[in-house]
Order: structure tokens, then C-alpha cells, then sequence
């Protein structure tokens, strides 16, 4: 029977010992850090899941003063729920270009999808100068803003977290066909980001 020695698992591994470790950790046990991801994305969801359920009865039960009104413009949310949408494919072609071992193709569309979060993110702070009412109006308005605060947060650190894999995925980094963790865990929080975002601009701007 062959072992395999320190320094063959190096050379494997393009000499990156901490490559080297992981391969020895998920050899011995089995590697469910995707499973722990998705279980905090749920818990993370049902946080959502409270802000929506204030917000309707916000709505519900604390009307605005007379002359208010609820509707919300419709144009830029739209835009903004295309681009997160269009941003979700990119994410999908950066992980297929990835799996083939094109980095340079992978990189081009991890920055696409980074600009598209940004951009996306500066349609929301269009859209908030441009609101009916204020943060402190009444509770309907407040909850409105943490909704759309608390998700575009997501946003923020969904594209931080996209450049970092970026910055990993270049030549001698550590992200690789062989080794794509980052990019699957962050791509896999990405499309959860996106899919809150569809409930949201549902809820928020449709009902």
C-alpha cells in the first residue's frame, strides 16, 4: 500500500501547505461546509422572513398621515431586481468558466458580477432619496428601510466577498478547478441574496 509523504501532498498542491491541510482535513471527515453555509442562510432567511411579516402589518394597522400615500415608483426597483437577476448568471458562468480551468474567463465574470451588485446597490440609493417618505415617518416607513437596508448590506458584503474570490482566483492563487470552495460558498450566498430580493421586491412593490 502507497502513502502519500508531506511532500508529494505539497507538490500537489502547488507547494501551498494550507491547501495541503485542507486536503488532509476533508480526507479524514467528510466536508460539509457548504451544508453549514446553507443552514446559516436559512436561519438568516427567517430573519427576513420577521422584517416581512412587520412590514405587512405595519402597513396594515399604521396608515399614513392624510395626503400620504404607499405607492412606490416601480421603474428603478425593476431595474434593480434585472440586474441582481443578471447577476446571478454571470455568478454561474464564472463558476462554469471555473470548472474548465479558464481563470481568465472566470475572473472577467466575477467582475461583472461585482459591478452589477454595485450598481444595483446605487439604484437603492437613488430610489431612497427620491421615497414618498422618511425613515422615521411612522412604522410602515422605518420597516421599509431596514428591509431594503439590511438586504442591500447583504449586497455589500456579497460583492466584498466576490472580489476577494476574484483576487484568489488568479494565477498561483488559491482558488482553482481543484480547489473552488470560495467560490461556491460565496456564489451560493449570492443566489440567496438574489432570491430574498425577488420576495422582497414582491412584497414591497407589487402587493
Amino acid at each position: 500500500m502507497t502513502s502519500l509523504s508531506p511532500s508529494n501532498n505539497l507538490s500537489s498542491t502547488g507547494g501551498d501547505p494550507s491547501v495541503a491541510h485542507d486536503d488532509q482535513q476533508h480526507g479524514e471527515h467528510g466536508d460539509h461546509r457548504l451544508f453549514g453555509l446553507a443552514t446559516f442562510l436559512v436561519a438568516d432567511g427567517m430573519t427576513f422572513a420577521g422584517f416581512f411579516a412587520a412590514y405587512l402589518t405595519f402597513r396594515a394597522v399604521n396608515p399614513l398621515p392624510a395626503g400620504a400615500i404607499y405607492e412606490l415608483e416601480l421603474l428603478l426597483p425593476t431595474i434593480n431586481t434585472v440586474l441582481l437577476l443578471a447577476s446571478s448568471f454571470t455568478f454561474h458562468r464564472a463558476g462554469s468558466a471555473l470548472k474548465r480551468s479558464d481563470r481568465g474567463g472566470c475572473r472577467t465574470w466575477l467582475l461583472i458580477t461585482a459591478a452589477l451588485g454595485f450598481t444595483f446597490l446605487a439604484g437603492q440609493m437613488k430610489e431612497y432619496f427620491s421615497l414618498p417618505f422618511g425613515l422615521t415617518d411612522n412604522l410602515f416607513a422605518s420597516t421599509f428601510y431596514a428591509i431594503t437596508g439590511f438586504h442591500g448590506l447583504h449586497v455589500t458584503l456579497g460583492g466584498l466577498m466576490i472580489l476577494i474570490v476574484w483576487w484568489q482566483s488568479r494565477t498561483g492563487g488559491r482558488v482553482s478547478a481543484d480547489h473552488p470552495f470560495p467560490l461556491e460558498a460565496t456564489e451560493l450566498y449570492w443566489h440567496f441574496v438574489d432570491g430574498i430580493w425577488v420576495v422582497l421586491y414582491a412584497i414591497l412593490y407589487l402587493l
